[in-house]
């Protein structure tokens, strides 16, 4: 989780850098053309910057896939366990309540009578 937020967070810090430059070039006391020249330089460096966000985002994706699948596969064989836990009570509980059903009918039997 914290993985993700870092990755947000250097994404964000990467966009506000961007902004930032572009705003400080359009109110920067340059002549127009050095400032025309600038925003060409920075405009050629956008690919670079986006490739580089990009690639941030996919590593951080597949961190967050990664432990998406590790915590399901946990949680799974978990759930099994459970399951498997519970099956094996439930047949104990119906051979104990067998076993009680039967006493109770073996006592309830009239007894046979002697012969004498």
């Amino acid at each position: 989780m914290s993985n993700n937020r870092s990755g947000v967070f250097i994404g964000g810090m990467m966009l506000g850098a961007t902004i930032g430059a572009l705003t400080g070039l359009l109110i920067a006391p340059r002549s127009g053309r050095e400032t025309r020249k600038f925003l060409k330089k920075s405009a050629d460096a956008i690919p670079e910057l986006a490739e580089d966000l990009s690639t941030s985002v996919q590593i951080q994706a597949d961190r967050l896939s990664n432990n998406a699948l590790r915590n399901w596969d946990e949680t799974l064989d978990r759930l099994r366990e459970a399951i498997a836990a519970g099956i094996d009570a439930s047949q104990r509980e119906s051979q104990v309540l067998k076993r009680q059903t039967s006493q109770a009918d073996s006592d309830s039997l009239p007894e046979p009578s002697e012969r004498s």
